[in-house]
C-alpha cells in the first residue's frame, strides 16, 4: 500500500486571516466612512471597486454556508425564515441568509450589519429575488444584471452587448445611489485582479491532476471561498500566487494530501456543509475527492491548453492586453464571466456532463459522487440526467440526497451505508485502524 507524505499547508493561516479580515471589514465599513454592498458570489464586485478603496462586499452564499457550517444558528435563521412563510424548498442559503437579517443577529458577532446598496446578478431563478427581499426589507436601492444570455459557445457581439450596457447602467446606478464618482482606474485594476485570481485558482485546481494529489477537496473549500467573496482584490489574488506556488512545491517534493491514496473521486454542487466529515469518512478507504466541477468552476475560469488539456484561462496582461478604457474593461470583465464552467450548464445538462466526463479524464478519476442538494435548485438543474451520462461513460457513480444549508434535510446514517456500498463496488475495504 502507498504511504505518502503529508503535512500542512504554509498558507492557510493567511486564508483564515483574509476571510476574517473581509467579515471584520464589512461590519465595521462605516465605523471609517466606508461603504457596504451586499450581493451574489458571483456579482460583479470589480464595478463596486469603481467607487473607492473603502467599499466592502457582503457576498451571500459564503455568508450563509459559514451559518450553515453552525447548526445552531442556522437552526434559528431557517426557523425565522419559515415564520415568514417562505417555502422549504426554496434555496437554503437564500433563507438562511434573510433568516440571519430577520432576526438582526450577524454569524460574527452584533446585529445584522445593513447594506448602502444591493448588486447582484441574475442566472440562478432565485438570485434576483433573493436580494429583491433584502432591498424591501432593508429599505435599500438594488439593481440587478441579467446574465442568462446562452452557454459561452453561442456568444456573439449582441449577446455581450447586452450585459455589457446592463453594466453601463449598473455605473450610472452606483454614482446615482451613492453620490461618488466611479473611478476608472480603480475599475480596471480591479477587473485586473479579477481575472488574475479566477485564471490562478483554475492552475490550482489544474496542478490537482498530479498523483498523489496535493489538494483534497475538504481543504480545497477553505480556499476556492476567497474568490467568492471578493475575486477583485488584489489580497486575493497575490493569496492565490502564493498558493498556486506552494502547491506546486507539494507535487515537486510529493506531499499528498491523503497519505494512503488509492482511489480518486470527484463529487458535484456544494456539499452539507454541517457533515463534511463525510470527505474523512472516505479517507477512511483510501479514497480522496480532488475537487469538482462545482469547487473548480464556481470561480476558476478555464479554458483549453495548446497540449488540448483543460487549464486556466490565459488572463489580458498574459496575452499583452492592456486595458485603457471603461468600455474595454467592461467587455473584458463580462466575456471573462460568461465563460465560467458552472454557468454553463444552466442551459443544458449534457454540457455539464461532457465537463464532469472531462474532469474523470484529466484528473485520473476513478469514480463520482453526485449530491442531489435540495439546497440549489440552480446547480441541482438536470442532475439526473447527469448521472445517467456518466454511468453510460462506464463511471461508476453513486448519489445521495441532502441539503446545502438545512441540516433536516440530510441523514448521515443513510449517506454513510450508501458510501459503503459504494465502496464495495469500488473493491475497496476500510483500511486497518492502524493506518490512521
Amino acid at each position: 500500500m502507498n504511504s505518502y507524505p503529508t503535512e500542512p499547508l504554509k498558507c492557510w493561516g493567511k486564508a483564515k486571516e483574509i476571510r476574517q479580515k473581509y467579515y471584520e471589514n464589512y461590519a465595521k465599513a462605516h465605523d471609517q466612512g466606508g461603504l457596504r454592498w451586499s450581493g451574489s458570489a458571483w456579482s460583479f464586485d470589480a464595478l463596486a471597486a469603481g467607487l473607492g478603496k473603502d467599499v466592502y462586499p457582503l457576498t451571500g452564499e459564503p455568508y450563509s454556508a459559514s451559518i450553515a457550517a453552525n447548526p445552531e444558528f442556522n437552526t434559528a435563521c431557517q426557523a425565522a425564515a419559515d415564520e415568514k412563510g417562505w417555502a422549504r424548498d426554496l434555496c437554503s442559503y437564500m433563507r438562511t441568509y434573510w433568516g440571519s437579517m430577520y432576526l438582526n443577529r450577524y454569524l460574527w458577532g452584533g446585529p445584522f450589519p445593513k447594506a448602502d446598496f444591493a448588486l447582484q446578478i441574475q442566472i440562478c431563478c432565485s438570485h434576483s429575488k433573493w436580494y429583491q427581499v433584502v432591498a424591501e426589507h432593508e429599505k435599500i436601492p438594488f439593481f440587478c444584471i441579467d446574465v442568462g444570455v446562452g452557454p459561452y459557445q453561442s456568444l456573439d457581439e449582441a449577446r455581450l452587448t447586452y450585459v455589457v450596457n446592463q453594466m453601463q447602467d449598473a455605473i450610472v446606478f452606483l454614482e446615482k445611489t451613492t453620490g461618488r464618482k466611479f473611478d476608472d482606474q480603480l475599475f480596471i485594476e480591479a477587473v485586473e485582479n479579477e481575472c488574475r485570481s479566477t485564471s490562478l485558482w483554475a492552475e490550482v485546481c489544474a496542478l490537482n491532476k498530479a498523483v498523489p494529489a496535493p489538494l483534497d477537496e475538504k481543504t480545497m473549500y477553505s480556499l476556492y471561498v476567497l474568490a467568492t467573496l471578493h475575486k477583485a482584490s488584489k489580497e486575493v489574488a497575490d493569496f492565490y500566487e502564493e498558493l498556486r506556488d506552494e502547491v506546486k512545491d507539494r507535487i515537486k517534493r510529493g506531499i499528498a494530501a491523503c497519505p494512503h491514496e488509492r482511489c480518486r473521486l470527484i463529487t458535484d454542487t456544494q456539499p452539507p456543509w454541517s457533515f463534511l466529515k463525510i470527505y474523512r469518512y472516505l479517507e477512511g478507504f483510501g479514497a480522496v475527492s480532488i475537487g469538482s466541477l462545482y469547487t473548480f468552476g464556481l470561480e476558476g475560469i478555464f479554458a483549453d491548453q495548446p497540449d488540448g488539456s483543460w487549464g486556466p484561462r490565459p488572463t489580458p496582461s498574459q496575452l499583452g492586453i492592456q486595458i485603457k478604457t471603461r468600455e474595454q474593461g467592461l467587455r473584458i470583465l463580462a466575456d471573462w464571466n460568461l465563460s465560467k464552467p458552472q454557468w454553463q450548464h444552466f442551459y443544458d445538462p449534457d454540457l455539464k456532463t461532457k465537463m464532469i466526463l472531462r474532469i474523470v479524464k484529466e484528473w485520473k478519476v476513478d469514480g463520482v459522487i453526485l449530491h442531489l442538494n435540495r439546497g440549489c435548485e440552480g446547480l441541482s438543474l438536470g442532475i439526473m440526467e447527469n448521472r445517467l451520462g456518466v454511468a453510460k461513460a462506464g463511471i461508476p457513480v453513486m448519489t445521495y440526497e441532502g441539503n446545502m444549508a438545512d441540516e433536516r434535510e440530510f441523514d448521515m446514517k443513510k449517506t454513510l451505508t450508501r458510501i459503503d456500498t459504494f465502496m464495495e463496488t469500488l473493491k475497496l475495504t476500510r483500511l486497518e485502524e492502524k493506518v490512521f
